[in-house]
């Protein structure tokens, strides 16, 4: 939309094909401007866009055969391995071998506690959602 239209939206917007108004170039009537606004364009490098072509079939059936399958009944590769290695069950460790759970932030816990009023109000009010008096209750449920 040219500056123009702004000023006047009853004009409309640009139209298509020939009718398009160009908006990448300063309208200006000085002699010189062309030649100073090509000058401030040339100064920075247009972003490029990536190739997002997908890779052609041939290239992705060549890396599929060259690929290492095992296949469906071999041998474990992993022979000292419990099959529960990793859950809370059976043999092998736990969950903990995935270091998810991280130190408890007693900084965390503090800084909570010291907002606690604040976080009643907002649950007490009466247009606060459902969903927000939850989130509320379960912050209190970790203190």
């Amino acid at each position: 939309m040219a500056l123009e239209d702004a000023v006047n939206p009853i004009k409309g917007v640009s139209g298509p094909g020939k009718y398009a108004k160009r908006l990448d170039r300063m309208p200006s009537n000085a002699y010189g401007d062309t030649k100073d606004t090509a000058e401030m364009a040339s100064g920075a490098p247009l972003a490029r866009t990536p190739d997002v072509r997908p890779a052609p079939a041939s290239q992705i059936k060549t890396a599929a055969q060259s690929a290492q399958v095992t296949p469906m009944f071999a041998p474990t590769e992993r022979p000292n391995e419990p099959v529960t290695q990793g859950i809370d069950v059976g043999a092998g460790m736990g969950s903990e071998a995935l270091t998810l759970r991280q130190p408890d932030d007693t900084n965390f816990r503090a800084t909570i506690s010291a907002y606690k009023p604040v976080l009643n109000y907002i649950s007490d009010l009466p247009n606060t959602s459902p969903e927000t008096r939850q989130a509320i209750r379960q912050l209190w449920d970790m203190l």
